[in-house]
């Protein structure tokens, strides 16, 4: 019989893993379910058709919102992409383990991952697209940290779980990936068609220690990817395995490069709008073909298939990538920074055209697999997240617990209703409170963002009481992240 599978403690009620126990499982875990994490780069909020967007055309992520649960409220766990891929592999907040930003840190060997934990129970495990959780190569200069002097960061999937792999350190072009147009600048270009003016990119797919891909890697790079996951979802059916599946698109993170097939669509608009839908509407094609697959399969209803994105839109205001009014982009805790398409489509257990509003985060998805598989654990470190299966289930009418952030100096802790905010040079009362370890309530902004999703309205000086309380669960769970950082959650 399965043990309780977490006990709470300290006064956040984080979560404390109890350790794996080898297929220590449920007789849920019959089933094995497959598992899908698909993850978009700085798509924003409001940059997908079923959003509301007027010109993006995303027939095939509007489907899976049409036929599964719809998140109204799904979070990163970071305002930029590798604090959050780290939150998606192990359920907690990147700040435990060193990853504070892009390019920073790396996956510690001593993290518990997602693909370690099914890969004991007998999954196939494998890594598609973007990494950034650390270095992919000790020898070749490589990304941006890639080679001999990143050493120190190297962490590639192939040590953190993955069987199969076809992986990049980091950002690519998302058409033809490893060339750049001679003089072209950082945000977009037109694809190359002579390769005299073309340049190296500077960045590689890799898929083994020292194991470069040298082919087949010109047109969308969101098809070059699917290329290589889906003969690893055949493979694994063929096998009658569970397979586990991680495909991290690169769109639409700068440079933006579609090809002219996609741009056709977008006439009348400019050359970075242009490039910036494409590459959307090309990742988006590539989800409905991994759809019809599993369909042909015959391993579509027990497929757990997730969509999100790492965190809103790149740029301004002016830049092609939307909010849909939510305040803050990229590198922010306001909701445009944090606030992501969420989607599940899983025909075994979530009904066509659920939707909720009930706030949820990529740090639960480690905790819902844990949950759904009745996975023992044997160690004592927290999470972050919470198991989504009560919600899926239509049982979940609140979050148990709040989501905690920081990012840059940043805090913000979101609840169901409330959410608190930091900046330490922004709000209206300017940051206050001096060193960030001596913050107080004083020094937040309070929103209800059930009713106020823009953030434009503080509501600090007529709710005290409440972000009084918020404030001290943020900072009781960011002591909790120091003692992590120190090493505290790690026994032999």
């Amino acid at each position: 019989m399965t043990k309780s599978l977490f006990a709470t403690a300290f006064p956040l009620a984080v979560f404390f893993i109890v350790g794996i126990a080898p297929l220590g499982v449920s007789a849920r875990a019959a089933e094995r379910p497959n598992i899908i994490l698909m993850m978009a780069d700085d798509l924003g909020w409001g940059d997908t058709g079923y959003n509301g967007h007027a010109t993006l055309k995303t027939p095939h992520l509007d489907a899976m919102a049409r036929d599964g649960l719809r998140f109204e409220r799904f979070y990163s766990g970071a305002p930029v992409c590798s604090p959050t891929r780290g939150s998606c592999l192990t359920g907690r907040h990147p700040y435990r383990y060193g990853i504070f930003f892009a390019n920073v840190g790396h996956l510690p060997r001593q993290e518990v991952t997602l693909p370690e934990l099914l890969r004991a129970l007998g999954y196939t495990t494998g890594h598609f697209g973007k990494w950034h959780l650390g270095t992919l190569s000790k020898t070749v200069k490589e990304s941006n940290r890639g080679g001999p002097l990143g050493v120190a960061d190297y962490a590639p999937p192939w040590d953190n779980g993955f069987d199969v792999c076809f992986s990049t350190e980091a950002k690519v072009p998302t058409h033809d990936p490893l060339l750049k147009r001679k003089g072209a600048g950082n945000t977009w270009w037109d694809p190359v068609d002579d390769d005299a003016d073309a340049v190296e990119y500077g960045t590689h797919y890799w898929t083994g220690d020292g194991e470069m891909v040298t082919d087949d890697l010109r047109g969308d790079d969101s098809r070059i990817i699917m290329d290589r996951a889906i003969p690893f979802v055949r493979e694994a059916v063929k096998q009658d395995k569970p397979f586990f599946t991680v495909i991290w698109f690169h769109a639409p993170h700068l440079p933006v490069v579609a090809g002219p097939k996609y741009t056709a669509m977008y006439q009348g608009a400019d050359k970075h709008s242009q490039h910036y839908w494409g590459c959307i509407t090309a990742l988006d094609e590539q989800v409905g073909r991994l759809r019809a697959e599993l369909k042909q399969l015959g391993v579509e209803r027990n497929t757990l298939l997730w969509f999100a994105s790492d965190n809103g839109p790149e740029g301004n205001d002016r830049a092609p990538g939307t909010t849909n009014g939510l305040r803050g982009r990229k590198r922010s805790l306001f909701e445009g920074g944090v606030r992501v398409p969420g989607l599940l489509v899983w025909p075994e257990r979530v009904k066509p055209g659920d939707s909720t509003q009930v706030p949820a985060s990529t740090c639960d998805y480690l905790p819902t697999v844990l949950d759904l598989l009745g996975i023992e654990r044997a160690d004592e470190r927290p999470l972050d997240g919470v198991s989504l299966l009560p919600l899926i289930a239509g049982e979940m009418k609140q979050r148990p617990r709040p989501i905690p952030f920081e990012s840059a100096r940043q805090l913000a802790l979101v609840d169901n209703r409330y959410k608190i905010v930091h900046q330490p040079q922004g709000g209206r009362r300017g940051g206050g409170g001096g060193k960030q370890g001596e913050l107080t309530a004083a020094d937040f902004l309070l929103f209800d963002i059930q009713a106020d999703p823009g953030e434009q309205s503080d509501l600090a000086a007529e709710h005290a009481d409440v972000v009084a309380r918020m404030a001290e669960r943020l900072l009781s769970w960011r002591k909790s992240c120091r003692e992590s950082l120190a090493g505290d959650d790690y026994h032999e």
